[in-house]
């Protein structure tokens, strides 16, 4: 459903597709069989809060970006010093990730391409923030943010960092994503791994 959103992208030489993993990579093959476009990874860690790791006050994501929510870390008093040991932790796993799922095969050329940046919903914004601006800093032409389900604050505030937001739904009770799935178990480093290598036998 969500790549029928976007089929006026489908079989275009200029169209790439990433998925946020882990989540995101599932959906993200999806909408990249049904596109015929080439599909990747994105790789970004969300910054947990202190004590509260589900609770997201910001992103990293590959070539050094970072997004804050700067309100939220304010309200919460974190100090900067928690933050930045926090980023560090995540870095780790961010390397670690981008060593694991790429396996050595060098990223998709962003340059100057239509770049559609998957995931499976979005709760506070943050990681597919990072992930956007991530590809923007990469050079891409012109970036979409796409995702079946989210929250509707945040859904507004990705139009600052996408040129498109496509989205099937933003119910006002949101809850969290996993709410909005019939089968949500955890997408696995070996689920990527084996969805990565397919798509590498080419486009669909």
């Amino acid at each position: 459903m969500l790549a029928a959103e976007m089929a006026k992208y489908a079989g275009r030489d200029d169209v790439v597709v990433l998925g946020l993993p882990r989540g995101g990579v599932p959906v993200a093959w999806e909408v990249a069989h049904s596109l015929r476009a080439p599909l990747d990874v994105l790789i970004v860690r969300k910054l947990g809060a202190p004590g509260q790791p589900e609770l997201a006050i910001g992103a990293i994501g590959e070539g050094g970006v970072r997004v804050l929510n700067e309100g939220l870390i304010r309200g919460l008093m974190i100090p900067a010093r928690d933050i930045d040991r926090i980023a560090a932790g995540e870095e780790k796993e961010l390397q670690r990730r981008i060593s694991v799922y790429r396996g050595g095969h060098e990223p998709l050329v962003l340059k100057d391409k239509t770049v559609i940046v998957v995931d499976d919903g979005v709760a506070t914004g943050a990681t597919m923030r990072a992930g956007l601006k991530a590809v923007k800093a990469m050079g891409a032409a012109r970036v979409i943010a796409a995702f079946p389900v989210g929250a509707p604050d945040s859904v507004a505030g990705l139009a600052e960092d996408a040129d498109e937001v496509v989205v099937l739904e933003t119910p006002a009770w949101f809850g969290a994503v996993g709410e909005w799935y019939e089968d949500f178990r955890p997408t696995t480093d070996e689920d990527v791994q084996r969805i990565l290598a397919g798509s590498r036998q080419g486009p669909g």
